[in-house]
């Protein structure tokens, strides 16, 4: 700059010759969406457009530069989950039943809770996402091969809408039908009963898939021992296809269950438990945590003479979808 100190622009002008630069500039790295004309993206930062402007002759630091991209509605975004894989010609009919359900179930006084099961988690030294303020960073594996893995826990999540209360049962086997109403047996037993000593029916909200999936005979076959177990009549009530998004314990217990748990190791299944226990937020929610241990066997089908014998009662309205496990023979078991 021949021993004169150039002048950093603390702001960008409209139509001036800065702007002008940093427009040629990005006429060159700009990029647009084929499908919609109207969304265009860059691969330059602020501090390389600064850096690239310097060899121009002009000295504007990165800032000036990031609110001149954000005015342009040129921002940091992340890829938005908001396309449906499919569609479901009864969802809306579906989500009508599930409404009017709740709006009665909260009338009688009975509970209502949203279920499903977060992904699996390894134990051990290996890296998991996140940040968190610490005096020294956790060291982990340089490579997560599962192999590496002291063991599994998998969190069966039960959320009461009602009283903004959530539960995790981690089972350290596989997530089957048998784990999931063993989850549901021991929450109600234990919690659930205590909460609503005068329910006369449970209603479960859920997606249609997984270890509680709307279409396996199995696991009608294990929520009717379920409902024989603790005596009570069990209301299944499952989410269209492709719309398991909107089960209340995907939006409102799950995302803090996760955020309570990012950055840190899962170095043993004690440490899983007291992370998760500390899931809260500030309009209430709290969590309790229990360490299911028993072994299940996958691959369990439903034989021809259990199909016979179920004795689920379907609703007339979408009966694949909603449906009741009513007591037959209770043994009532804590």
């Amino acid at each position: 700059m021949c021993g004169v100190k150039a002048v950093v622009e603390k702001k960008l002008v409209a139509d001036s010759p800065l702007e002008a630069a940093l427009l040629d500039l990005l006429s060159h790295r700009v990029a647009g969406d084929p499908d919609n004309a109207s969304v265009t993206y860059t691969d330059l930062s602020p501090r390389e457009l600064s850096a690239r402007l310097e060899h121009r002759g002009m000295s504007v630091s990165g800032e000036p530069i990031r609110q001149w991209m954000s005015a342009k509605k040129l921002r940091l975004r992340r890829i938005h989950k908001v396309l449906s894989c499919g569609h479901s010609p009864e969802r809306d009919e579906q989500f009508k039943q599930i409404a009017s359900l709740i709006k009665t179930y909260r009338a009688n006084g009975n509970p209502y809770f949203s279920i499903d099961s977060k992904a699996k988690e390894f134990l051990g030294q290996l890296y998991r996402k996140g940040r968190v303020r610490t005096s020294e960073a956790f060291c982990a594996f340089d490579h997560d091969f599962p192999s590496l893995a002291e063991g599994v826990v998998i969190p069966h999540g039960i959320y009461d809408l009602e009283r903004n209360r959530g539960h995790l049962n981690l089972g350290r086997s596989h997530d089957t039908t048998q784990f999931a109403c063993d989850s549901l047996c021991w929450y109600w037993n234990r919690i659930g009963k205590r909460c609503y000593p005068d329910a006369s029916s449970i209603l479960l909200l859920c997606d249609c898939g997984g270890s509680n999936a709307a279409n396996k005979y199995i696991f009608k076959y294990d929520l009717q021992r379920l409902a024989d177990r603790i005596g009570i009549e069990i209301r299944m009530a499952h989410y269209p296809s492709y719309c398991s998004k909107y089960n209340p314990i995907e939006r409102r217990f799950f995302p803090h269950v996760g955020r309570a748990c990012e950055g840190m190791l899962f170095d043993s299944i004690e440490t899983v438990v007291d992370l998760m226990r500390k899931t809260s937020t500030t309009t209430g929610l709290k969590t309790t945590v229990n360490v299911i241990s028993r072994p299940y066997l996958t691959g369990r089908h439903a034989t021809d003479e259990i199909k016979r014998n179920l004795k689920i009662v379907a609703d007339d309205t979408l009966p694949k979808w909603n449906y009741r496990a009513i007591p037959q023979n209770p043994t009532v078991v804590s």
